[in-house]
């Protein structure tokens, strides 16, 4: 669906219910080429600016505000020339009940189960030239609100070549939110609070709460917004 080219994936990743900072992760970007084609390539999630020394940095740089990408020491370059899409079909966010103060985990995918495309920023990092991503958050609109004041960016197929290879004037003007139209697509879906724990991982993790009993792993839900 996306055009592009996996030429540069020498392994496939595995399917992954609740990929976790410092994973591997999918990304497309435009080819260096003339032609432009995309690519898909195996980024690691959280961008590595080069004045880093220490690649576990990564894990505190997994996302990137909308507002201030553009005025960001670490992101402002990649804003400007490296833009990538990172698919994803859906999110995880965490719900602090109001009375109990506990929280309830949704998974927030789209209800036709489409792929999502996610803004986001790549780098290359090191000696080795590492390839790494983050992703672009912004406001929540709509009944997503009421999980998260904050959500990914999502960008719609049209916007997808803008992104991409637009000037830096031009992609700025796709980081406004998508319409709250484009929520009604989106299924709020509670969760197990398995999610919480990085090392679970199985398709599980996204059933309903409604058509299971919970987990056995089942631990106390951290802060993190896994994609």
């Amino acid at each position: 669906m996306f055009d592009a080219s996996d030429a540069m994936v020498e392994e496939s990743l595995a399917a992954s219910y609740n990929v976790a900072p410092t994973d591997p992760v999918y990304v497309i970007r435009s080819g260096s080429g003339a032609a432009g084609q995309r690519v898909v390539s195996v980024a690691r999630w959280g961008l590595l600016p080069p004045w880093v020394t220490d690649v576990r940095a990564g894990a505190r740089m997994i996302n990137a505000r909308a507002e201030t990408v553009r005025t960001s020491r670490a992101y402002r370059g990649p804003f400007e020339s490296r833009r990538c899409l990172v698919p994803a079909d859906g999110w995880y966010e965490w719900l602090r009940q109001p009375n109990s103060g506990a929280k309830q985990a949704y998974y927030l995918t789209p209800c036709d189960g489409d792929v999502l495309a996610f803004a986001g920023l790549w780098q290359l990092w090191g000696p080795d030239r590492l390839l790494t991503t983050t992703v672009l958050t912004t406001r929540a609109v709509g009944d997503l609100a009421t999980i998260h004041e904050r959500m990914p960016l999502v960008l719609p197929a049209d916007r997808w070549a803008m992104w991409l290879r637009g000037g830096p004037l031009e992609a700025a003007g796709l980081l406004e939110p998508s319409g709250e139209g484009w929520v009604s697509r989106i299924e709020l879906r509670r969760v197990g609070p398995a999610v919480g724990n990085v090392r679970n991982n199985s398709p599980a993790l996204i059933e309903s709460v409604t058509d299971r009993k919970p987990s056995v792993n089942a631990v106390d839900p951290v802060d993190l917004t896994l994609f």
